[in-house]
């Protein structure tokens, strides 16, 4: 009987990869934010003329056209040891990415940012949901404190219609984003250019045919848009080789300087000055998610 060919790689225990450097990560965090910080910026000052979708595509086409010569550099790409969670990770990066986008357009940058803090407690929780993880009474009861701080951060009786829709998109990001983190963090052990190529070329296919359906003229923000797939890829990168070095308790924290960056800019370039609510808030969820994530010491 003819033996069918393997389609998929053998089965093999992952390789878990160099050792954690703390350091290294930390490192790499702060650059990824600062590229982001400016590839929203760009973002929010273009996203209330042109589609949200339309700014995905243009910036995964971008990102292409700039990984493509370290393919051919390398000779091609390595093979996926797992392709089924790299196009799940695909497709919740696109919901994430595009709610990040309309979200950032239509709210202001602390808020924007504040909401995002959010996600080390929905990573909690989905952890205890999808992989039975245990969690601690301490833990939930961050998560409620958290929610508390949404709340009072958000301002539900303020909002209008078009910061409702972006406080929509934005929470969808949330929740999609931090899914496709926990993917990633279960795919250390592949290579990060042949993650980045399926990725970005993903993006850019599913993206395709409903930027095309509601496609505006760029004119002369051509080049600003074309920034936005620079920064942003080049953020995607510095994102993915922090959790590759450092610890999830290391990245977490560092990632709340994020905040003093939207503030700034928010002010400086948008003049948007946050309400004392906003800080109230912001604190209750950052304390929130540090306290989720401490440990206990061992005896």
């Amino acid at each position: 009987m003819a033996t069918l060919p393997r389609l998929t790689a053998p089965h093999t225990t992952p390789d878990p990869g160099p050792a954690r450097n703390n350091m290294r990560g930390a490192v790499w965090l702060l650059t990824d934010m600062s590229f982001n910080i400016w590839a929203l910026t760009i973002v929010k000052s273009l996203g209330v003329s042109l589609p949200s979708i339309q700014i995905v595509l243009i910036r995964a086409l971008v990102g292409l056209a700039v990984l493509l010569p370290f393919v051919i550099y390398k000779g091609g790409m390595q093979r996926l040891t797992n392709p089924g969670l790299q196009v799940l990770r695909i497709g919740l990066s696109t919901i994430a990415m595009t709610g990040s986008f309309f979200g950032v357009a239509k709210l202001p940058f602390a808020l924007f940012t504040t909401v995002n803090f959010t996600r080390p407690l929905l990573m909690m929780t989905l952890a205890a949901l999808l992989l039975g993880e245990r969690i601690r009474p301490k833990q939930w009861l961050a998560g409620g404190v958290g929610l508390i701080g949404v709340a009072i951060a958000v301002d539900p009786s303020s909002l209008g219609a078009g910061s409702a829709a972006g406080l929509a998109a934005l929470f969808a990001s949330v929740v999609a984003g931090t899914c496709a983190v926990i993917i990633l963090r279960r795919m250390r052990n592949e290579d990060p250019l042949t993650q980045m190529i399926w990725q970005t070329a993903g993006l850019a296919t599913i993206a395709a045919i409903p930027a095309a359906l509601y496609w505006q003229a760029p004119g002369a923000q051509w080049p600003i848009l074309l920034s936005v797939g620079l920064f942003s890829q080049t953020a995607q990168f510095c994102f993915m080789r922090a959790h590759y070095w450092a610890e999830a308790g290391v990245i977490a924290p560092l990632g709340y300087l994020s905040l003093i960056l939207s503030v700034s800019v928010g002010y400086v370039i948008f003049d948007e000055l946050p309400s004392t609510g906003l800080y109230i808030g912001a604190a209750l969820i950052i304390g929130a998610a540090l306290m989720a994530g401490s440990r206990r010491k061992r005896p």
